[in-house]
């Protein structure tokens, strides 16, 4: 980490919630991460068809749904950034020089995983149009899908991307 005398209070705050540990043992393997990230693109799956629900089909009930949904997710999201140490979180003065290669590597990869989304939503929806369905309707569906995709994307990424802890690690006070 950067020197801490450099910092302003708000990052040495946030360096320090990000390195808590009393999350650890929910990802302190690989699998662990891998099965926090899966649940974390579930409820995000979940949460965001409720508020399509509530928006475009304006059924009240989804709204009870997304606020059940609100606290896993907000669980799952800060395990993704304890696991990570706040990768993604922290500003770039508050990391060292092998977590800023790494974000930028975290970053490139999610960029190239969401063209990919991108270009399948594309043909999708053109396939979809060229048979004769009506496509019109999907689009703003669509749309918030990809953007909430292309937002949580790097944290997907990294969450999957980030190596065990080596034994005895102590997180610097």
């Amino acid at each position: 980490m950067a020197q801490q005398e450099q910092l302003s209070r708000y990052d040495q705050r946030m360096y320090a919630l990000m390195n808590r540990t009393e999350g650890a043992p929910l990802y302190r393997t690989a699998a662990r991460r891998r099965a926090v990230v899966g649940a974390h693109v579930v409820l995000t799956v979940a949460s965001v068809g409720a508020w399509l629900a509530t928006v475009a089909g304006r059924q009240d009930w989804a709204t009870w749904v997304m606020l059940a949904l609100l606290v896993p997710w907000c669980v799952a999201t800060g395990t993704i950034n304890g696991a990570t140490r706040g990768l993604l979180e922290l500003r770039t003065r508050a990391l060292d020089e092998r977590q800023r290669a790494e974000r930028d590597r975290v970053k490139a990869l999610a960029h190239r995983i969401m063209n990919w989304l991108l270009f399948a939503t594309v043909v999708g929806a053109g396939a979809a149009q060229l048979s004769g369905v009506d496509v019109r309707a999907t689009v703003f569906q669509l749309a918030v899908g990809v953007l909430v995709a292309h937002w949580l994307m790097p944290m997907w990424v990294a969450g999957l991307s980030a190596r065990d802890e080596p034994e005895g690690f102590d997180v610097e006070e």
